[in-house]
């Protein structure tokens, strides 16, 4: 059973799920009702690493020193830049994902293609297009011959509004990775290209 309200996560679920996809989407529950509960208490995310303190590679494997670190890291970034859509802009990340797929695609996409894109379930996204469509942000068009399937796309108003989040987002991003300079970047880059590319190859569709 999915969570009510449940938004897309990409693919940073931590729990060994038989489903794979819904196993995405409690994991992101959880940080979203955790995140809103920091929020509250004006806390920050809680550092995954904390519970290795004191402890030897001998007992906990490099790979997953590496993978809590990762998922701190992605959780203070995350943490920042959803802060920062929410006071600045009343947005989410999701709904920020959903148009930044859309900006790439002047002429509009189809719902499964965007759940293929963003690697979340088709029921997930239903609930964010309806969300930007009520806004004016985006637009539902027909799909010459398939009475069925419909292509979503930006507004010219969603597109105005986009062009300022992107560049905000932006910043915030370049921001988080100061301490690292160029070169830096550019390996840690490959190296988890290589990571992304194994898991993706082992995993199941998500429908």
């Amino acid at each position: 059973m999915q969570p009510p309200g449940a938004e897309p996560c990409g693919s940073r679920c931590a729990y060994a799920h038989r489903d794979r996809a819904k196993s995405l989407c409690l994991w992101q529950w959880h940080v979203q009702r955790r995140t809103r509960s920091d929020r509250r208490g004006g806390q920050i995310a809680v550092d995954k690493e904390a519970r290795l303190n004191g402890t030897t590679t001998a007992q906990h494997p490099p790979a997953l020193r590496l993978w809590l670190r990762l998922l701190t890291c992605a959780q203070l970034i995350e943490h920042q830049v959803r802060d920062g859509l929410r006071t600045q802009f009343d947005t989410t990340p999701p709904r920020f994902d959903f148009m930044a797929q859309l900006e790439r695609s002047p002429k509009g996409m189809k719902m499964n293609e965007l759940s293929s894109r963003m690697m979340v379930t088709r029921g997930n996204i239903t609930g964010i297009a309806n969300q930007l469509v009520t806004a004016g942000l985006v637009t539902r068009v027909d799909v010459v011959g398939d009475k069925r399937a419909c292509r979503v796309k930006l507004t010219p108003k969603g597109r105005k509004q986009f062009i300022v989040l992107a560049r905000e987002h932006d910043k915030w991003i370049v921001q988080a990775f100061a301490g690292l300079g160029e070169k830096n970047i550019t390996s840690l880059h490959t190296l988890l290209g290589r990571v992304k590319a194994g898991i993706l190859k082992n995993m199941p569709p998500l429908k």
